[in-house]
């Protein structure tokens, strides 16, 4: 599990990291960077819609959000096969975990804006795995 106080120090690091880089590198660097990074207040209005997992979709991670999807939909036809309490409690299942994702947009989003950094620090500059000097 995401603890919010690593993500933070995480971050902090790796923006120390990419402020030492030379202004031609550390340009390019933002330039690249800010078409991979991700919105917070998207991530979460996208998990309103937690039964179809359109936030999984938005951070790329499509084996997820096609299991949601999926679990929905099998669910959805559970409940047409008039299997009721095995179709809700799929969907039920879903929503409870997803829920879970809501509440901690913030830092997941900010973990994943992390790895991004930390990826384009790795073609950048001469900086180890996690954005420190090596």
């Amino acid at each position: 599990m995401l603890k919010r106080e690593a993500v933070e120090a995480e971050e902090e690091r790796l923006r120390e990291a990419a402020a030492a880089l030379p202004d031609d590198k550390r340009r390019t660097f933002y330039r690249e960077v800010k078409r991979e990074l991700k919105d917070p207040d998207t991530y979460a209005v996208l998990n309103w819609f937690f039964l179809v997992g359109l936030h999984h979709f938005y951070l790329r991670r499509w084996g997820r959000g096609v299991l949601d999807l999926g679990l929905v939909l099998l669910g959805i036809v559970l409940l047409v096969m008039q299997q009721l309490v095995a179709g809700v409690a799929l969907i039920l299942l879903v929503a409870i975990v997803e829920l879970w994702a809501l509440v901690r947009s913030q830092v997941i989003v900010q973990d994943w804006n992390n790895q991004v950094y930390r990826q384009a620090l790795r073609r950048f500059g001469p900086y180890g795995n996690d954005g420190s000097r090596s």
